[in-house]
């Protein structure tokens, strides 16, 4: 990686599962120096080079070390790291880093400029926060889940973007950003305490808002933006594809309805939800009697807020995509390019995802020096 706003940054990133590396890849993408942490190999499992480790682009962007931090040596070695750090990435439990002999409180007591983010499930403290947990758990006790799926389906579980990525990574790496600043005015680092549980219930703040001014209910698929309503939803076309509809304003929703073949004036208005059921039976049956490359077409020249629904591949080669070069190919792997763009900071992509302990000696050698 070369150039980026945060060109000059030094992060040093305990390698762990998820929202950690999800930060640290950003932070990476932006131009910021990401060395992770590895652990050593155990005897019971000797180190392999596996030819796949650039398949997993969450790691790109920066060097490899081993320590064992379980080690004396390892812990020395991790401070002479932390010595010309600016931030040190926990992806561990609660009280794991503190077994390990490593305290984040003494940490910033030594390196007073450094900023400690520590990432967990539930959070440093409360009556669970030392349980396991994946994404769909913290999601579920958030809020979060109740609120997605229809009313047939019941919760469906989104994949892991909310928890981990959402709530998660992208969470913690905007508290190291504003540590970060904070710091050019204090000169002083501190401790970040970030968890995916309450990540992922920030995100539900806009819904909370409506709920509180009688805008939302709690019995799912019956509100208008979750796939209650006939202008907010996803549609099949007559060759297995989908049309997402997102016609919420008066103006764009009357486009829709045209563009469908509806009189907008002989149906009834657009937020009767006693009305919503049979105009979504009426919308999904003209759908499904065209391909989406129809309703692209029809659509594609409109402004009514309808897109087609694209699958990971398709979306690599959209056209949209593509001129923004949303996509770049690193090591052979096609992924999405760095975000967001900058007017003179521009970042490029230049180190693939790295064996684990592939810059060891590099690192080593030149521990303490920018």
């Amino acid at each position: 990686m070369t150039g980026g706003p945060l060109q000059g940054v030094r992060v040093i990133e305990l390698a762990g599962l998820g929202p950690v590396p999800f930060a640290a890849m950003m932070m990476a993408d932006l131009g910021a120096d990401v060395i992770r942490v590895d652990r050593v190999a155990s005897s019971s499992a000797p180190e392999k080079r596996v030819p796949r480790h650039h398949l997993n682009p969450i790691n790109r962007g920066r060097r490899s070390v081993r320590l064992d931090l379980k080690s004396a040596s390892g812990r020395s070695e991790l401070s002479r790291l932390l010595e010309q750090a600016d931030v040190l990435l926990d992806p561990y439990r609660p009280g794991v880093l503190e077994r390990m002999g490593i305290d984040p409180a003494k940490l910033t007591e030594e390196f007073p400029r450094l900023v400690v983010a520590r990432m967990t499930g539930w959070g440093q403290d409360g009556p669970i926060s030392t349980a396991a947990g994946h994404d769909i758990n913290f999601i579920s006790l958030s809020g979060v889940l109740d609120s997605i799926g229809t009313s047939e389906t019941g919760p469906v579980p989104p994949l892991m973007y909310l928890a981990d990525f959402a709530g998660g990574g992208m969470v913690l790496g905007f508290g190291v950003l504003a540590a970060l600043v904070e710091r050019g005015e204090s000169g002083r680092g501190q401790i970040i305490d970030c968890s995916m549980l309450e990540g992922a219930s920030l995100l539900t703040i806009a819904i909370r808002g409506m709920k509180a001014r009688g805008d939302w209910n709690l019995a799912r698929g019956t509100n208008a933006y979750d796939s209650g309503s006939h202008f907010y939803g996803v549609y099949e076309t007559s060759d297995g594809k989908y049309m997402a509809v997102g016609a919420i304003e008066p103006q764009f929703y009357r486009c829709f309805l045209e563009a469908l073949g509806l009189v907008p004036d002989d149906l009834p208005r657009q937020y009767d939800s006693a009305a919503w059921p049979e105009l979504k039976r009426t919308v999904a049956e003209i759908f499904r009697s065209r391909p989406r490359a129809h309703w692209e077409k029809v659509f594609g020249e409109l402004d009514a807020c309808v897109t087609p629904v694209r699958d990971l591949d398709e979306a690599t080669t959209d056209p949209q995509m593509v001129a923004r070069g949303a996509f770049v190919e690193l090591a052979g792997v096609v992924q999405p390019a760095p975000v967001p763009k900058f007017s003179r900071s521009t970042a490029r992509l230049t180190l693939p995802p790295p064996y684990p302990g592939e810059h060891t000696e590099e690192i080593l050698r030149t521990a303490g020096s920018r």
